[in-house]
This record gives structure tokens, sequence and C-alpha cells, in this order.
């Protein structure tokens, strides 16, 4: 039985260094993070990345992005130039 060929299981760090626009260092070192579930397979072994996992660390990267851009607002919305000073006692 043939395996489906429609998207690799497994990425080479140098893929996934492309997609996310950094150094395949950098790749290896977020796999030490553990923020890429990746294993090095083969002989001689070579680090390969969960292909899941890359989607995983897409959507956390987005979801972490959203918050900032939430917290940001929320904090521009607390300055003092948007809502007039407060009243000093005795004035």
């Amino acid at each position: 039985m043939a395996l489906p060929s429609a998207t690799p299981r497994f990425l080479a760090p140098a893929q996934v260094a492309e997609l996310l626009s950094i150094e395949v260092d950098e790749v290896i070192e977020l796999v030490f993070e553990g923020r890429l579930r990746g294993s090095q397979l083969g002989t001689p072994p070579r680090w390969r990345i969960e292909e899941s996992s890359l989607s995983e660390y897409l959507a956390a990267q987005s979801e972490e992005a959203r918050r900032m851009a939430l917290w940001r607002q929320s904090n521009e919305a607390s300055f003092p130039e948007v809502w007039g000073s407060t009243r000093r006692q005795g004035s």
C-alpha cells in the first residue's frame, strides 16, 4: 500500500527556516526549547521537524501577536491624554 504523497510528514530544518524567515540554527534552537518537535532520523542522523508542530508553532505565534495587540490597545486607552487628566482634590 502506497503512502499518500500530498504533504511530507517531516521537514528539513532548512525548509522550516525558509518558511519562518530565520536561520537553520534558530530552528534547531526552537526544537531544543520544545517549541517545535523534531528528531534526528536516518544514517547519518539529520534533524527533521514534524510538520504538524510547525502549524502549532505558527498558531501559537499568531495568538501571541493577537494578545500583544490587544494589550497595547488597552494600554493606549488608559493614557490620561485619551481619558483626560484626573481631577486633583481641592481643585
